[in-house]
């Protein structure tokens, strides 16, 4: 077993750990905030005495530790250590000592959350479902087979997605959080140059490669005996529910495969743009309570919904979410048939751009001759660094040529996390290269404006550390934080 797989694993272990033992160590924190007493095996509240309660605590009886408290949130010692086996898998390198660098940095996370709570910055349910689908989807991948990964961490993936579903909310919200803290910078021509002429010839950044790439998907069919059995089992839900053998919530909890799951499928108030158009034609149209709503099909797969209150134009339900599976051979059978097309086009018997538009079930790219694009700083751009693609995607132009077009290939589409079958053109590519204010222009006002943001940022947050309440343990008032004033 390779180190990153290794490392992986200890990775979902600590996930382990962190879903027994962190929102014991939450609760008791926040029962009594201002004392950080160890989490011990035997007693899950935080002690009103800290000093007394270490020396009377063997270190071995020790489940989970508070080390920081910020506001009225406390920072746990797994915290800090499922941070570090996350970095470590995806190879990043911490600023300075990380034993003091990671709990900062979760201590400037809760910093964002607390303000984009004030703020009333909100997340999609959607959103985030997609994200831990991304995230799941990746396991699998990496531990081989969805069993594989199921063995290991002695959970099913719905399980997963429930752990999950509160850090990914939150990487959300403090995205949003720093977006629009930052959304009225600007920076000028006139800043650009003044910037870049005083910065070293080798210290001009550096372009990484780019490419355009043109992509044909076809979504392999789910075939109707796979769509009766799931519709099959939302009927069964809603008689159980109507017969008052179980409630709603229970059942969310048990079967509904969206990240909701966790809160009994509960969604929170959302306006009807943040939510699936069919989901909300329907949400939006349900006016009792005691009433489920008939079976609804998204993009995501087929929902039956339950009205808990509406609030203007906001609407709160809860839901129950489960996805046709898509069967290996139909898979197969969708490979066959597109890389037939694939040599037909290599072959120029018909052109590329052409059968893009008429025959890829993409919509986002099909009425652009199949070409995919993304958001950039300034807009809407087609190119992609190689880091910005969908791996699947990036494994395969990585060794094409401009004006190759690759086999068909599986891929996980990003906008739905189904499973789609792929082929694609590398249009073109433009190598790394020093950036000019002639020819990269964009890139170079991209990194005075990262620095203007990032600055804005820092000062935002060290202002913000002067109105909050902050305590630590001792052994990190010696920290070289990267921030001033965590120590009061």
């Amino acid at each position: 077993m390779n180190k990153s797989f290794k490392i992986f694993f200890c990775f979902l272990a600590a996930l382990l750990l962190v879903g027994m033992t962190a929102n014991a160590g939450r609760n008791g924190s926040r029962a009594g905030s201002n004392s950080l007493a160890p989490v011990s095996a035997d007693n899950d509240t935080v002690a009103a005495d800290t000093a007394a309660a270490e020396h009377e605590l063997p270190e071995t009886s020790i489940v989970d530790e508070v080390i920081w408290v910020v506001g009225d949130e406390p920072i746990l010692k797994s915290d800090v250590e499922m941070m570090r086996l996350q970095g470590e898998a995806d190879g990043v390198t911490w600023k300075g000592n990380p034993d003091c660098s990671i709990p900062e940095q979760i201590a400037v996370q809760k910093l964002f959350l607390h303000q984009a709570a004030i703020d009333s910055i909100e997340v999609s349910e959607s959103e985030v479902s997609s994200n831990i689908d991304r995230q799941i989807e990746a396991w699998i991948q990496y531990a081989g087979s969805k069993e594989k990964l199921e063995e290991y961490r002695k959970m099913s993936v719905s399980q997963m997605r429930q752990q999950l579903r509160d850090d990914a909310r939150n990487q959300f919200l403090v995205q949003r959080m720093k977006e629009k803290l930052v959304e009225d910078v600007k920076v000028t021509p006139a800043d650009v140059r003044r910037y870049f002429s005083k910065l070293p010839a080798d210290s001009v950044p550096f372009v990484p490669t780019e490419v355009e790439v043109e992509i044909i998907t076809h979504q392999p069919k789910i075939s109707q005996e796979e769509i009766n059995r799931v519709k099959d089992e939302l009927r069964d839900y809603t008689e159980r529910v109507n017969k008052g053998q179980t409630s709603f919530s229970t059942l969310a909890r048990l079967y509904s495969e969206d990240g909701s799951a966790r809160q009994g499928g509960e969604l929170g108030y959302m306006g009807r743009g943040m939510l699936d158009p069919a989901f909300a034609n329907v949400a939006f149209n349900l006016t009792d309570p005691k009433k489920i709503s008939k079976i609804v099909e998204s993009e995501y797969g087929f929902h039956i919904i339950q009205l808990i209150d509406k609030r203007g134009d906001k609407i709160n339900v809860r839901h129950i979410l489960l996805k046709p599976r898509v069967s290996d051979e139909e898979v197969e059978a969708a490979r066959v048939r597109l890389d037939s097309l694939a040599t037909d086009l290599r072959a120029g018997k018909v052109n590329f751009e052409d059968i893009a538009m008429y025959v890829s079930d993409d919509k986002d790219t099909r009425n652009n001759h199949g070409l995919m694009s993304t958001y950039g700083e300034d807009g809407i751009t087609s190119r992609f660094q190689m880091k910005d693609l969908p791996t699947e995607i990036a494994r395969e132009v990585e060794n094409m040529k401009v004006g190759d077009i690759s086999n068909a290939f599986r891929m996980i589409s990003r906008k739905n996390n189904k499973t789609v079958v792929a082929v694609i053109k590398l249009k073109n590519r433009i190598e790394g290269h020093r950036a000019t204010i002639t020819e990269d222009y964009q890139v170079m006002k991209n990194v005075v404006l990262q620095k203007e943001r990032a600055d804005l940022i820092h000062k935002w947050v060290v202002n913000k550390i002067k109105q909050t309440y902050v305590r630590m343990k001792d052994r990190y008032r010696d920290c070289d934080f990267e921030y001033q004033g965590w120590i009061k």
